[in-house]
């Protein structure tokens, strides 16, 4: 096929908006639309659903989001994929044709197998499949195709395989088509949603539309959304989104290692960029695999400090709840919110924080709660807490393991039951670590005049996001003279010195002049992965903004 093909996207996470679906199946003409459900933190939820009740395991709430649209897509003809089959896909897919059966609509759901594995002493363990399978069901005439564990770009590249024809061989198609999948894989974050300049948007992003992209026989593609939706699609918005959750500009994918230091954007239009140049290079030769397991249970509870000597009040606290249950597990958080002569007395106030993990959940639930609570009237003055006294819950630890290719089976199950095995790719690299990509050289720029304190936020945009453990941080200058003083200034040391929560962690900077952006991945900032970090920014969503925030010597030129 030479035509476009126009893939369109209506859930970024497990929880996003409901009615997603339906709006871009009515809001303009689409040939796919797909859906992320997952994240490393949803497989560990997904996992617990599953211990409770086997049969479980997926996202329930797509289901019921296909009781609304079913018909509707079945009516104007647009496939569906979507990785909402968590740790059961085939569940998933039956419970599709019961529901399809019910509402008298006929479909053909395929569903894609092989990612879940057995590795002793796990919750889930899940390897990130390819877009090989997608595009079996798809060639096998499935017109839904669930899928687990796949990489969330597979979604668009499967059906973009299956309609242009594309091979292992065809690298640089799947290359751009991994990055096409990567603009759309978190919904309106490409079209406006968590952006640096919202205030900018002709809506200031008060409800912005889902993106689709028009993907041409090449690889390239035009990124752009339903007409008449809220947001907007501009050079930057795609950029954000292009920064967001990635490490080297090697971006290492199952099928194909996508080079994102070629990536070129233009604006075609209104609301339309475009996506081209981007080369592609064999796939690693191995998979990566999520890994939960429990690591024992957590609880929190929270104090209010107001007025004068916090320091000296939460010291106090501090030694009093150890005294009763001992230091073991225990991570103290001083959020110093509070205003010297305050005219409220919630401006006057912080919060201290006191989180604990432990093996035993007796320990860490009522006997750790009970504890903080019985300080109410014997502690520092004005002592009160925002939370009642209560039970430990399970957390979870994440963490990222290899296996070669040839070691995981992938396999297609088709609409008719077919089952057909997905190969692994023939030709494949051996990956450096992630810090044999450290800073490129580059000439220093000649720029000189006068400076002005001011906000870095003032000047360039931000977006950030988890990994495991780890942070990345993305930062684009808006003009290339911005980016010539960016890069000079904006060095590992000074991230450090700006985040000094950074400070004693190892970070990675990646350089992409083709975006006019940098890249840094903190190492180890999220501790063991989202469901155990006690940060208050737990997935360093806003760790940009705050860098963004931070106050630099800006030269008054590019102010």
């Amino acid at each position: 096929m030479t035509r476009p093909l126009r893939v369109g996207n209506a859930s970024g996470f497990y929880g996003d908006r409901f009615s997603a679906w339906q709006e871009m199946l009515e809001g303009g003409p689409l040939d796919v639309l797909t859906g992320d459900y997952l994240a490393e933190l949803t497989m560990l939820i997904l996992g617990r659903d599953r211990l409770a009740d086997p049969s479980k395991g997926y996202a329930r709430t797509f289901l019921r989001q296909m009781e609304q649209c079913l018909g509707l897509a079945a009516q104007r003809g647009v496939k569906i994929v979507t990785n909402a089959g968590g740790l059961n896909p085939s569940g998933l897919a039956d419970a599709l044709r019961s529901l399809a059966g019910r509402l008298a609509i006929d479909i053909q759901v395929g569903h894609v197998e092989g990612d879940a594995l057995d590795l002793p002493g796990t919750l889930t363990a899940n390897a990130y499949l390819g877009a090989f399978g997608i595009a079996e069901c798809i060639r096998g005439g499935a017109d839904i195709v669930v899928t687990g564990r796949v990489t969330d770009a597979s979604l668009v590249v499967g059906p973009a395989i299956a309609h242009f024809g594309w091979d292992r061989g065809d690298l640089d198609p799947l290359a751009s088509a991994t990055v096409a999948g990567h603009i759309l894989e978190c919904g309106a974050q490409a079209t406006g949603g968590n952006f640096s300049f919202f205030a900018e948007l002709p809506d200031g992003a008060r409800r912005p539309g889902f993106p689709l992209a028009e993907i041409h026989a090449d690889g390239s593609s035009v990124i752009t959304k339903q007409p008449g939706t809220g947001g907007a699609v501009t050079v930057e918005t795609v950029t954000a989104q292009l920064l967001y959750e990635i490490g080297p500009p090697a971006y290492a994918g199952p099928d194909v290692v996508a080079l994102f230091d070629t990536i070129s954007l233009m604006s075609a239009g209104a609301d339309r960029v475009q996506v081209a140049g981007v080369r592609g290079a064999p796939p690693p030769d191995t998979l990566k695999v999520g890994v939960n397991t429990l690591g024992g249970y957590r609880n929190a509870m929270s104090f209010i400090l107001c007025g004068l000597d916090i320091e000296a009040k939460a010291f106090l606290v501090r030694e009093q709840l150890e005294s009763a249950i001992g230091k073991d597990g225990l991570t103290w958080r001083l959020a110093r919110t509070d205003h010297a002569d305050a005219e409220s007395e919630e401006s006057a106030c912080t919060l201290l924080t006191v989180h604990i993990h432990d093996t035993d959940p007796t320990r860490a639930g009522r006997s750790f709660s009970q504890a903080a609570v019985e300080l109410a009237l014997a502690s520092y003055p004005g002592c009160t807490l925002t939370t009642a006294p209560g039970d430990a819950s399970p957390y979870g630890v994440f963490r990222s393991e290899y296996l070669s290719q040839e070691s995981v089976a992938h396999v297609a199950v088709l609409p008719s039951g077919a089952r057909v095995s997905v190969a692994p790719p023939t030709s494949t690299q051996i990956l450096d670590d992630s810090r044999a990509y450290d800073t490129a050289t580059h000439p220093r720029s000649a720029r000189r005049g006068k400076t002005r304190l001011a906000p870095l936020g003032l000047v360039v945009g931000a977006r950030s996001g988890d990994k495991g453990g780890d942070a990345n941080l993305g930062v684009w200058a808006r003009t290339d003279a911005i980016y010539d003083w960016l890069r000079d200034m904006l060095t590992v040391a000074e991230v450090k010195r700006l985040l000094p929560e950074c400070a004693p962690l190892d970070v990675d900077r990646h350089d992409l002049p083709n975006l006019r952006a940098l890249n840094f991945v903190i190492h180890g900032l999220l501790g063991e992965g989202v469901a155990a970090s006690t940060r208050f920014d737990p997935q360093a969503k806003a760790l940009g903004e705050w860098l963004r925030s931070r106050v630099v010597d800006i030269p008054e030129e590019l102010l």
